[in-house]
């Protein structure tokens, strides 16, 4: 009955190579499919795959009712998926997951700043090389959506200031190439033409942002960053990197921007993921005519 468990596994082995290889998925994201297939793995070590029937898949799912609704449609969406490239290798015919449906999930609305929060985020007092540094990061965060992690691994070669452009590597390995504002031009000339040689010193990189260790500045030193700077601003939210690109697809949007130049803007591959912001706009412009004189009924 072993044996089963360890075929399950080859299978989901090579089922990993296809995630990283094929549709070049994140290695993130593919630590997530393996840590849920394991799960999976375990708890059927002593079937065959082939004979898993969708009443095991709901017994399975029942086993987590403890857990949240997204951890639950994350366990659904990855198993759906691994059947799915089986039955493309001829591996089984039936996917046990196409008739389980995904449990309702409540839309959560993303979390932003508003404009006049933005600016303070950005009121940096310059008087080192790092304050221009994390002034130049911050600006061309809020200037583009980037992701944290196309952020942090830009390169020096990535930026045109010229012609007013930087190269972006996102997800999948898909390159866009995004427009740059003045104000992210002005602080990115500065940081590179006279501040990113004093962090360096006698040392060489082709990333962009410099650490005090002369290395490409990591995701958690990044993050520090945005925490130092809303605490010393005032800002009293939880600010990450990815509120930023909320932020900055939010304020494009409620000042007229096409959806779907916002979502080429921040590389959504699907229009629906870029859709979540104008129920932001519409559940701001709701809350807004609350402020209308003639919203309330007559007391």
């Amino acid at each position: 009955m072993k044996r089963e468990g360890k075929i399950m596994n080859d299978y989901i082995t090579k089922y990993l190579y296809f995630l990283q290889y094929e549709r070049k998925l994140s290695k993130a994201t593919r630590a997530a499919y393996e840590n849920d297939l394991k799960f999976f793995n375990q708890h059927f070590k002593n079937k065959d795959l082939r004979q898993i029937t969708p009443k095991d898949i709901q017994n399975f799912l029942k086993k987590m009712s403890d857990k949240q609704d997204t951890t639950i449609a994350h366990y659904i969406t990855v198993i759906n998926s691994f059947y799915k490239f089986l039955i493309n290798e001829e591996i089984t015919k039936i996917n046990p997951c196409d008739n389980i449906s995904m449990p309702k999930l409540s839309k959560k609305l993303p979390n932003y700043l508003t404009v006049d929060e933005v600016e303070k985020l950005l009121s940096i007092k310059l008087n080192t090389p790092y304050s221009y540094r994390n002034k130049a990061m911050l600006e061309l965060l809020y200037a583009t959506g980037l992701r944290v992690s196309e952020l942090i691994n830009l390169k020096v070669s990535d930026i045109d200031l010229h012609n007013a452009i930087i190269r972006v590597m996102g997800k999948g390995s898909k390159e866009r190439i995004l427009p740059l504002g003045e104000i992210a031009i002005k602080y990115l000339k500065i940081y590179i033409n006279d501040y990113r040689n004093l962090l360096l010193k006698d040392k060489n990189s082709e990333y962009l942002f410099i650490n005090n260790l002369k290395k490409p500045i990591s995701r958690q030193g990044f993050f520090k960053i945005i925490k130092q700077e809303c605490k010393i601003n005032g800002i009293n939210k939880n600010v990450s990197p990815h509120v930023l690109r909320h932020s900055f697809a939010t304020h494009l949007l409620a000042n007229g921007a096409d959806l779907r130049v916002i979502q080429d803007l921040l590389g959504h591959s699907d229009i629906a993921t870029t859709q979540i912001y104008t129920h932001l706009t519409n559940e701001k412009i709701k809350g807004d005519y609350k402020n209308h004189p003639r919203y309330k009924k007559e007391s």
